[in-house]
């Protein structure tokens, strides 16, 4: 049983962040609430939610995505920051990318970097999954545009709370 908390609301509007909303959990729960209203926007994929996987670890990457495919998502691959930024230009914005720090050719930093530098990526939350624990590195990808932050070895139930606070499924 986990002690009482802060539950975050995150309200969205054609699929951008518009404000937050928290509200005390007294006791333990889980729950999930999700309102549409109207017509939902056409770039969710017919409802598909894209997670983009970015690692040099071909296990990491599996891991990841079993944990997401399990979550409903549709999981791509990347093995370093320059495959991910292609695949970005091929299929276009992910609903979600998870990005490892230490990768060859262009690193995870590098990565968050690149795709804040790009307008059409606006919005796209990105979360850290890496073995850098220093709080410098952590402060500055978050600096970067990192959106959440995971270090390595996880869990499933890790993954999944930090993907609440960003308001994914």
């Amino acid at each position: 049983m986990s002690a009482p908390g802060v539950a975050v609301i995150t309200l969205r509007r054609s699929m951008r962040t518009t404000g937050n909303i928290r509200t005390p959990i007294l006791e333990q729960d889980r729950w999930a609430v999700r309102v549409s209203i109207g017509k939902p926007p056409e770039d969710t994929k017919g409802g598909i939610v894209r997670a983009l996987i970015v690692d040099d670890s071909r296990a990491m990457r599996s891991i990841l995505r079993r944990i997401l495919n399990e979550l409903g998502f549709e999981a791509i691959e990347a093995s370093d920051g320059e495959e991910g930024l292609k695949c970005l230009a091929r299929l276009g914005k992910a609903d979600l990318a998870l990005v490892d720090w230490n990768m060859p050719r262009m690193n995870g930093y590098e990565f968050v970097r690149a795709v804040r530098a790009v307008p059409a990526y606006d919005g796209m939350p990105l979360m850290m999954v890496t073995t850098e624990s220093e709080i410098g590195k952590v402060s500055q990808a978050l600096a970067a545009g990192a959106n959440e932050y995971v270090m390595k070895p996880f869990t499933k139930e890790m993954v999944v709370e930090k993907l609440a606070m960003l308001g994914m499924p």
